[in-house]
């Protein structure tokens, strides 16, 4: 099954794929785990450095071998890609899914680059997923420019674009306070398109307010701070307290942290 199509089917039937960046074997293995034990379907997520970290062939490989080994149905996506270019090489290579993010275009602009990899995506039968108004990048303030019905509207219309990340609230990275989702703006968005709605930034967002927004429409959610935050601190800790130098016994520890965060976050996201 395509990933639109399995994105298409959880959005009727109020659930959310779970969207999760990976940035080496151990955070892979992770994934892989959580979600072979739960029996879930998983996004595997590549960002443009961790595509410079590990190399887009090798990440690649290693994703679809992972998928295979551990029996998970699963899709690889580039999350925020900068560029057509970019976006070319990755469905050269065989990703299923790529993202386009000009969001912090000119809405016109905005449109005109996501129309491109659109076109360019078709032969491939990818899914195409872009942003739409404003969600903080990591360091960065939250500051206005929600997604706006209207524009959500005009824009989906215009691109023909599979999946849309809006701007309700949510940022990228940790919070400083509670964040506060504007649910009835995603209520209307929903109810005037039946684009695929896509959340970014839900690390340290609560269980109740994700549950919220995939019942007013969104089905694909990622996750990828808490990734990071979970292992390396995990590591950390059992580093500090041990003068062993094995990797191979070090990073299982972390590993099963962030095996126990992926399981809680598919039992508010995907087992409902």
């Amino acid at each position: 099954m395509k990933v639109q199509e399995k994105l298409k089917e959880y959005q009727a039937e109020k659930k959310a794929l779970l969207a999760t960046n990976f940035y080496n074997f151990e955070t892979l293995t992770a994934i892989l785990t959580a979600s072979s034990q739960l029996n879930v379907p998983v996004i595997l997520q590549l960002t443009s450095s961790s595509i410079e970290y590990m190399g887009m062939r090798a990440a690649l490989q290693m994703a679809r071998q992972g998928l295979k080994d551990y029996g998970v149905e699963g899709w690889i996506h580039l999350d925020h890609g900068h560029s057509p270019e970019l976006v070319h090489r990755c469905l050269d290579m065989g990703f299923d899914s790529v993202m386009i993010d000009a969001s912090d275009k000119p809405f016109g602009e905005n449109v005109e680059i996501t129309s491109k990899v659109v076109e360019l995506a078709k032969p491939y039968g990818a899914n195409v997923e872009a942003e739409l108004g404003y969600v903080a990048k990591l360091g960065q303030e939250q500051q206005g420019e929600f997604t706006t019905v209207d524009e959500a509207v005009s824009f989906v219309n215009q691109t023909g674009v599979d999946a849309l990340a809006i701007a309700i609230g949510s940022a990228h990275g940790f919070y400083k306070s509670a964040p506060k989702l504007d649910i009835q703006r995603l209520a209307d968005i929903h109810k005037a398109t039946d684009v695929v709605l896509v959340l970014h930034g839900s690390s340290g967002i609560p269980d109740d307010i994700l549950s919220e927004a995939i019942d007013n429409g969104i089905s694909k959610i990622n996750l990828a701070t808490e990734i990071k935050d979970t292992f390396m601190r995990n590591l950390k800790d059992t580093m500090n307290g041990s003068n062993e130098i094995d990797l191979r016994k070090v990073f299982p520890k972390a590993i099963d942290k962030v095996v126990e965060l992926l399981k809680a976050k598919y039992s508010v996201v995907t087992i409902r």
